[in-house]
């Protein structure tokens, strides 16, 4: 314990470290008022460990009873806000914690050899590094079973046994392919198909052993008839010996990938029981695996948990401006495996959701019970039914009523064939159609104009005797009414009536087609 000697230097905060730049200085501020020393380095490190709890040791309780009670009216700096709320409670101090209390403290732990007489740098050096490895390692085996490493290395070991085991077993198959294929079609399970060939080696020995302790009466008489008939080459007993190695190791493997994963189980139940209830075992392993940790895996928000796994795939869509992916290792979750592909999306969305509030539960509470997993797994459960019941609820109107069918009524509509379907030229407009109408008839009425005057010429010159024009001088109204009379009653012509007759006829064809 240190007493302030000059409060009004300790107002200047920013200038506070120069005057604990020498012993004497040091001095000249705070002076020394109570010290005891620890008896040993297991008192030391309760009293060290109960300081970081924010907890109130045995010994710093009774120094401040017989010391601290005297000067009940002065104020107590204290460098953890936590513990001063603790001595506040308990023996009714009043406490500070401030900027100023911890450049106090920072200024006091620089000068602490000079502030404390009798104790030498070296022994001072040592006992803090003593003290410093002795808390790490109670640290480390305060919670053995919230160490989350040995969950990443198991599900890593899990997902490389796997791997190795497909190359092994697809090598077996292939091996042994060559001298019995059929077998490989009759057995499925690649286990069984193993120790069957082990138990067994060449194809000749089926008809003499007994194999119905791996396999079932009907395939083991299947895999006989087979083994009689069999389109396989010949190999030698070396070849057969090595076959057999290789299933001992794929059996070896499988046997300890089962245990491997039962340890899993146990270890996930232990640290993140809730997080094991909501999306199983080998998704949150791979979920903590994929984060780092359980605590790097909490401060991850909700929609980030939805999509781990799914970053390489996120900033391509958000790189060519596509739609971004809905799930990540999510999305391998039995809840999200039982859904339609329609509301995969929103499912995986609420889970994620309710993943994120357990992990954070797991990871932070001191509870290691599981009943949180179990009560979101059921909302989720809940939402998922509700999503899947809509469709039918749309049709009956509501959940209880039943389903209203309408009265049947036969509404039969006459449709009569469009010929303009048939037809490959361009379509036009009515307008333009009546134009080009208007354009043929002119045309027509002008060719029989000049077809009369030429007439009219040539019978004049067959006579002999050319007809001079003559020029009459017309009245002008004259001549405007028979203007007015050219333009309502264009002069038909032989030709103009051949044309409307070949019009008619060829809609009269087209109908008795359509007939």
């Amino acid at each position: 314990l240190l007493q302030v000697l000059n409060e009004k230097k300790l107002q200047e905060v920013d200038s506070l470290w120069k005057e604990f730049e020498t012993p004497e200085k040091a001095n000249k501020i705070v002076k020394l008022k109570h010290f005891e020393k620890f008896q040993d380095t297991t008192e030391a490190l309760a009293a060290s460990t109960a300081l970081v709890e924010g907890k109130l040791s045995k010994n710093l309780k009774k120094i401040l009873k017989k010391i601290v009670a005297k000067d009940a009216h002065e104020q107590l700096a204290v460098a953890d806000a936590k513990l001063g709320g603790v001595i506040k409670d308990k023996l009714n101090l009043s406490c500070i914690h401030s900027p100023m209390v911890t450049e106090l403290m920072r200024g006091i732990r620089s000068q602490i050899e000079g502030l404390i007489t009798g104790l030498p740098s070296r022994e001072m050096a040592a006992m803090c590094l003593g003290l410093a490895h002795s808390l790490s390692r109670y640290k480390l085996k305060f919670s053995p079973d919230k160490v989350d490493t040995m969950i990443i290395q198991a599900i890593s070991l899990l997902d490389d046994l796997d791997k190795e085991l497909n190359n092994y077993i697809m090598r077996c198959r292939e091996w042994y392919g060559w001298h019995f294929p059929e077998l490989g079609k009759i057995i499925t399970d690649n286990l069984t198909y193993c120790k069957c060939v082990r138990k067994v080696g060449d194809r000749s020995n089926f008809a003499s052993s007994d194999v119905s302790d791996i396999l079932p009466e009907e395939i083991e008489e299947d895999v006989k008839a087979a083994a009689e008939i069999s389109m396989g080459t010949e190999v030698s007993e070396e070849d057969i010996n090595n076959i057999i190695h290789l299933c001992d190791q794929v059996i070896e493997i499988s046997e300890y990938r089962t245990q491997l994963y039962d340890y899993l189980k146990n270890r996930m139940m232990a640290i993140a029981p809730n997080l094991t209830v909501m999306v199983g075992e080998l998704v949150g392993a791979r979920l903590i695996a994929h984060a780092g940790s359980l605590l790097n895996l909490a401060k991850h928000p909700a929609s980030t948990v939805q999509l781990l796994g799914a970053e390489k795939a996120l900033f391509r869509a958000l790189k060519t401006k596509r739609d971004t992916p809905k799930f990540g290792l999510i999305y391998h979750a039995s809840l999200v495996g039982q859904t339609n592909t329609k509301n995969k999306g929103k499912i995986s969305r609420m889970l994620a959701a309710k993943t994120a509030l357990t992990i954070r539960y797991d990871a932070l509470g001191e509870n290691t019970s599981a009943e949180m997993g179990a009560e979101n797994r059921l909302k989720v459960e809940t939402r998922l039914r509700l999503l899947e019941e809509r469709g039918i609820r749309r049709i009956s109107g509501t959940g209880k009523a039943l389903a209203r069918t309408d009265k049947y009524q036969n509404k039969s509509e006459v449709r009569v064939f469009d010929p303009s379907g048939d037809s490959t030229l361009p379509a036009v407009s009515k307008k333009r159609k009546i134009q080009e109408v208007e354009e043929q008839d002119m045309e027509v009425a002008v060719k029989a104009k000049k077809f009369k005057a030429e007439m009219k010429e040539e019978t004049t010159v067959e006579d002999g005797e050319p007809v001079k024009k003559k020029k009459k001088k017309k009245d002008k109204g004259k001549q405007a009414e028979e203007e007015e009379v050219l333009n309502e009653e264009p002069p038909t012509s032989p030709t103009v009536e051949n044309t409307e007759k070949k019009k008619k006829k060829k809609k009269k064809m087209k109908d008795e087609d359509e007939d």
